[in-house]
């Protein structure tokens, strides 16, 4: 299976994972995202983007929490379910969706948004050169000063040298690829950043061993 393949197998699995399973994140935040809310409130954020929104707990989260939010991901499925949170929620006015791919720039101007935030999207099955890509955009968008703090599983997760392995450090379970990050592709996407923070902790059941990684543009 090529990268392209991969790439639109996984389009399928979410957007018919999203369509099976309504909400299938549940409504709560993950600790990211309220982590994220307080580290953008104390740089001065006010518009946020998110990356791999999927069906917005995350989004919905930042919108109640007063920032304006641009909820960006593949799925269209699990955009309209996030909207319609949106409205029930009363929040709909500080959220807008985009489907987009994070393998194509982004449809936005340079330096528009304060923040970029992305919970476990650069750790799916993207290429290590779709990662770098994908980071330089975030870069592209964000203003001087702002942040970008994402999450990925790591090479000391359980599941790494496991499953199927599709080359590049991405190994398959059950129908969903990810890619393991270590040490060196991260100081690598730090590059030309300022790289605040690197904090390793756990998530779900395996438990998922993930990094929490916050960088700056400097200003």
């Amino acid at each position: 299976m090529n990268d392209e393949d991969l790439a639109q197998a996984q389009r399928r699995h979410w957007q018919n994972t999203y369509t099976a399973h309504p909400s299938m994140y549940g409504e709560a935040p993950s600790t990211a995202a309220v982590h994220a809310a307080g580290a953008f409130r104390s740089a001065g954020a006010r518009d946020v983007l998110e990356l791999g929104a999927g069906h917005g707990r995350d989004a919905l989260y930042l919108a109640r929490e007063g920032f304006t939010v641009q909820a960006a991901d593949f799925s269209a499925a699990g955009l309209q379910q996030l909207r319609a949170a949106a409205l029930r929620q009363q929040v709909a006015e500080r959220v807008t969706t985009t489907v987009h791919d994070v393998r194509v720039p982004l449809p936005l101007e340079d330096a528009s948004v304060d923040a970029v935030f992305a919970h476990m999207l650069l750790c799916m099955a993207l290429s290590t050169e779709e990662i770098h890509a994908a980071v330089h955009e975030g870069r592209r968008v964000l203003r001087p000063g702002g942040i970008f703090l994402y999450t990925v599983r790591h090479t000391g997760d359980a599941h790494y040298n496991s499953g199927i392995a599709r080359g590049d450090d991405i190994f398959e379970h059950g129908g969903f690829a990810v890619h393991f990050f270590d040490r060196s592709l991260v100081e690598q996407l730090a590059d030309g950043w300022n790289l605040d923070e690197v904090h390793a902790f756990e998530e779900g059941e395996l438990p998922r061993r993930l990094w929490r990684i916050t960088q700056s543009r400097p200003r």
